[in-house]
This record gives C-alpha cells, sequence and structure tokens, in this order.
C-alpha cells in the first residue's frame, strides 16, 4: 500500500486549520488504498521519508523563512534520502502573518535539490485562513493521496 506522508509545524491555530484541512482530504473515504501517516517535523525521521511514497509538507513563515522545524527536518534526511527518493511527489502549504515568499523560496531549493516532483499547486495563505484557503488546504491532501492511489 502506498504511504503519504504528512509533516508539518503546527504552532498556531491558522497551521493548525490547515493541517487538518489537509489531513481530511488525504484521508477521504473517496480515496483507497492510501496510509497516511502524521509527523510532527521534529519528530519526522529519514526512515520515515525513505517508507513514503510521496511528501506532503506545512509549515508557518518564521521570519521570511520556513520554520526551523521543518529546516531541522530537511537537514536531518536530506543526504540519506537524495538519491533514494528521487522523482517522488510531493505538495506543500505555508501560512504566514503576511509574506510566504522566503519559505516558498526554501521549500522549493530543498525539493528541487532532492529531485521530488513537484504533484500539487501549493497553497500558500497570509492571515487567518478563510473558507476558500481551507478548500484549497482539503484538496492539496486529496490531490496527493490520489496520485499516490493510481
Amino acid at each position: 500500500m502506498p504511504t503519504l506522508l504528512i509533516v508539518h509545524h503546527t504552532p498556531s491555530p491558522n497551521c493548525q486549520a490547515m493541517f487538518e484541512a489537509v489531513v481530511s482530504g488525504a484521508t477521504t473515504p473517496e480515496i483507497e488504498g492510501v496510509k497516511v501517516v502524521r509527523r510532527a517535523a521534529l519528530a519526522a525521521t529519514a526512515a520515515d521519508v525513505l517508507d513514503a511514497d510521496g511528501f506532503l509538507l506545512g509549515t508557518p513563515a518564521n521570519l521570511g523563512y520556513m520554520s526551523g522545524a521543518l529546516k531541522h527536518f530537511f537537514d536531518q534526511v536530506y543526504y540519506p534520502c537524495l538519491d533514494a527518493t528521487k522523482g517522488r511527489p510531493f505538495g506543500y502549504y505555508v501560512h504566514g502573518g503576511n509574506d510566504v515568499t522566503g519559505a516558498v523560496r526554501g521549500i522549493e531549493s530543498v525539493t528541487t535539490g532532492l529531485g521530488w516532483r513537484a504533484a500539487a499547486e501549493a497553497v500558500t495563505v497570509t492571515g487567518e485562513p478563510d473558507k476558500a484557503a481551507l478548500e484549497r488546504c482539503w484538496e492539496l491532501g486529496a490531490t496527493l493521496a490520489a496520485v499516490l492511489a493510481d
């Protein structure tokens, strides 16, 4: 059974709402045969990444960059997973108070280096996520799960 690994840093109610929407989409009953594993960014390991067939990443934009927790995750898994995970699909979401540009650039830089393949458009939100933003998060989770179910 293919595995979707959701790696997230969820320090705020806004990030929590986005995370819950992503998980809801990824675990929708309409998509069968995909195991969804959730890991906090500080707890995710190279073994988690190697065992997964696709990835969904979530972070706040902190001081113009991805969270330190997600950066730590990438630092821990980059070289152990570099060759083995090339070409695997991924998606991500970012929440910021007013700007997410640096966080997006950082995530795209690292995932390009890893050779991961974007399977869905990123969801970026500034301010409180509205209904449309949460629907995009749900779609992000469902899309990544559906990619793995095929």
